[in-house]
């Protein structure tokens, strides 16, 4: 203990994993260990406290101590329920809701209501897209998301076109939120530690530009045809991925303003969007 009393992370978690608790790869479990990166992580990363807040994957607790004493609105939602007996013996004086379920099952309605919350999370590895994307979806329920990744998928979140990391999940992530770069996480800031670096971002939820959510479903199915064959040229993997006469899907880019030659990866949102416009055309 320090004299304030207060048990540093590093302490906390070698008495906890002496007491037998374990990081579990199969679920993809690293335990934050330093105090200094955890603080910077919501000195940064987190908005006013008075907010409605969920914790994704709090593990023993590293970030959960810290947040329970600043948002009395605190959610922690774990699937591990090793580490849900650790959290009710640890931290049973703090004021926040448990709850032991997978997060890709939960709807953030059934915490707030009506409000917009704030989520936060160390992202396991193994299923970071299905959360982010299970979460975007949700849109209407948060105000934004500060999340841990892999840096790679940090880069790929991030991209712009013209580059190998512009993909899917750039286009999927920018389009609900405006996305913000914080720090890089060292392995050495976890234990055990990773084999990667880790990066932290902020995403304030907000709507692209003219995007229509009710297009939503038809302008990922043109994405996603876009990008089956992302080596080729944008005329050919359209026709291919939307069973269209390459003569059809000629026009629809030169309508669109897109050149044909093209690779999915060097066109942006807004062009895609002119796409799917000329394409609903046809089609009504």
């Amino acid at each position: 203990m320090t004299k304030a009393g207060w048990e540093d992370t590093a302490s906390y978690i070698r008495r906890v994993v002496r007491h037998g608790v374990r990081a579990k790869k199969s679920l993809g479990q690293n335990f934050l260990v330093n105090d200094s990166i955890i603080e910077r992580i919501v000195r940064e990363g987190m908005p006013l406290n008075d907010l409605p807040l969920v914790e994704i994957g709090p593990g023993p607790g590293a970030l959960t101590r810290m947040l329970a004493p600043k948002f009395p609105r605190l959610w922690a939602v774990e699937l591990d329920k090793e580490k849900v007996e650790l959290l009710q013996r640890e931290l049973n004086a703090y004021p926040f809701v448990l709850l032991h379920m997978d997060a890709l099952k939960l709807k953030l309605a059934n915490l707030w209501g009506q409000e917009k919350g704030w989520l936060i999370g160390n992202l396991p590895y193994y299923i970071t897209n299905p959360l982010l994307m299970h979460f975007l979806d949700q849109a209407e329920s948060l105000l934004g998301m500060t999340v841990m990744v892999q840096k790679e998928v940090a880069d790929r979140m991030c991209a712009l076109p013209g580059g190998r990391d512009y993909g899917i999940l750039s286009i999927a992530v920018q389009l609900s939120a405006e996305v913000k770069r914080l720090f890089d996480v060292p392995p050495s800031a976890f234990w055990p530690q990773p084999k990667v670096t880790s990066t932290v971002l902020r995403l304030d939820i907000r709507p692209y530009p003219g995007f229509s959510l009710e297009k939503r479903d038809v302008f990922f199915k043109v994405v996603r045809a876009a990008f089956a064959q992302r080596r080729k040229m944008l005329l050919n993997t359209l026709s291919s991925g939307l069973s269209l006469p390459k003569e059809q899907t000629a026009e629809i880019l030169k309508a669109a303003g897109v050149d044909p030659k093209l690779r999915a990866e060097d066109v942006g949102i807004l062009d895609y969007q002119k796409i799917v416009a000329v394409w609903e055309a046809q089609r009504n």
